[in-house]
C-alpha cells in the first residue's frame, strides 16, 4: 500500500471477516488433536451449569476466557482446573 491509498469502511469490514474466519480455523481442533478451546455452550454442558453461572465464573475470575468477535472461548485446561476444584 502506498501513502496515496485510502482504506474504506468496507475494506476494514472485509478484513475483519477474513481475520475472524482464520481465527475460527485456528481454534478448531486439528486432525488427531484434542479440542483445546471450547465455546460457552460446550463449557456449560461440560460443567452442567446455567449461562448465569458461567457468567459469574467469568466475573469472579474463576474461569478465564478469550473473547473473539463476540464469541467467548475457554481453555480446556482451565475448565479441568475448575472441575478439580483448583481454579486460577
Amino acid at each position: 500500500m502506498t501513502s496515496n491509498e485510502l482504506i474504506t469502511k468496507g475494506d476494514l469490514e472485509a478484513f475483519e471477516k477474513k481475520l475472524l474466519e482464520k481465527i475460527e480455523i485456528i481454534l478448531q481442533p486439528g486432525k488427531g488433536q484434542s479440542k483445546q478451546w471450547l465455546k460457552s455452550k460446550d463449557v456449560r454442558k461440560l460443567l452442567n451449569i446455567s449461562p448465569g453461572t458461567l457468567q459469574n465464573l467469568r466475573i469472579n475470575g474463576t474461569l478465564s476466557y478469550t473473547k473473539i468477535g463476540g464469541m467467548m472461548y475457554y481453555k480446556l485446561e482451565d475448565i479441568h482446573k475448575v472441575l478439580e476444584g483448583g481454579a486460577h
